[in-house]
């Protein structure tokens, strides 16, 4: 039997909404941040004011589960996820805290987001990992990431398009707006 591709997958900014966190830390900090203001992968850059680094990390690490449990899926990603299941392997590769996957994997029986494995990292270096499992493609919103996987694992991976990772590219990474147009490409290229 012949093996199936197998893609590496992000989760959050990626199969959920890359604005998922931004009503929680506008209520929390009274401010009205909006997507297009998050120019770095780095919500405090978009503040007005400024914000304790230490505090935002400490809040955000208690309120994380409820994040995480909470976050809102990305339009057409269930419907594609579930349609790619049939003939890919999906290994989802996340910065997550490994102290989050029961919290992740019901999220993803929540939303019957298939999957073959979930391995929360506690990093965002997603390189060794994908190079263990032989990730073919890969999906990500975090611009660096994106780079180094392109070129270090000589695969091609298509980067969700945020206001946060609109730096230069190399041709091995294909910016894409949503689940929709990462589907044509691989409908293209498998």
């Amino acid at each position: 039997m012949k093996k199936k591709p197998r893609f590496g997958i992000d989760i959050d900014g990626t199969v959920t909404t890359p604005d998922t966190l931004l009503p929680y830390i506008n209520k929390q900090y009274k401010t009205n941040i909006v997507l297009d203001d998050v120019i770095e992968y780095d919500f405090l850059s978009a503040f007005p004011h400024p914000v304790d680094r230490k505090e935002f990390a400490r809040w955000f690490k208690e309120n994380e589960p409820y994040f995480y449990a909470v976050s809102k899926i990305a339009q057409d990603a269930q419907r594609i996820l579930n349609n790619w299941h049939k003939q890919y392997e999906l290994f989802y590769i996340s910065a997550r805290d490994h102290h989050l996957y029961d919290v992740t994997k019901r999220w993803f029986e929540k939303h019957q987001v298939p999957y073959d494995h979930i391995e929360l990292i506690g990093s965002h270096n997603k390189l060794e990992v994908a190079k263990k499992h032989r990730i073919e493609v890969f999906f990500e919103d975090k611009h660096d990431n994106a780079v180094e996987l392109a070129e270090e694992l000589k695969i091609p991976v298509l980067l969700f398009d945020t206001p946060y990772n609109r730096k230069a590219i190399p041709s091995n990474v294909v910016r894409v707006k949503n689940w929709k147009e990462a589907n044509e490409w691989i409908e293209r290229h498998f």
